[in-house]
């Protein structure tokens, strides 16, 4: 497997799991009930429970960005310095990201992103 499908494998394994932690605060707050049905006026969870649940959408929201543009490298076999550092950095941006919203770090969340979207940009511009 090519270091870009690893990186995407490993991409994939972390979004499915940032759903972890903010479901365990919504059953602790809640009630398990309540968190697997539709409660009338629920309880409000923990706020970093709320940014970590904003984060895991962001992350599925940039994966299906990512997740193509890593199988179209492997698709036409481009496969460069560049590609792989661009995949390897990804992960971690991601990692970051998810953490700095959890703690509310707004400067770190933000330069997460960014240098995710560079990431992202820099695969496309190879396929160009």
């Amino acid at each position: 497997m090519s270091n870009e499908l690893t990186s995407l494998v490993w991409v994939i394994a972390l979004t499915a799991v940032l759903w972890i932690p903010y479901i365990l605060n919504t059953i602790v707050v809640r009630g398990v009930i309540d968190a697997v049905g539709y409660p009338q006026d629920p309880k409000p969870v923990a706020p970093w429970a709320a940014r970590l649940k904003a984060a895991h959408y962001n992350a599925v929201e940039n994966l299906v960005v990512f997740a193509p543009l890593v199988l179209v490298l492997h698709a036409l076999g481009v496969s460069n310095d560049a590609t792989v550092m661009a995949c390897s950095v990804y992960f971690w941006a991601r990692v970051v990201h998810y953490l700095a919203y959890g703690f509310a770090i707004p400067w770190v969340r933000t330069l997460a992103f960014v240098v995710g979207f560079i990431c992202q940009a820099t695969l496309i511009l190879q396929l160009l």
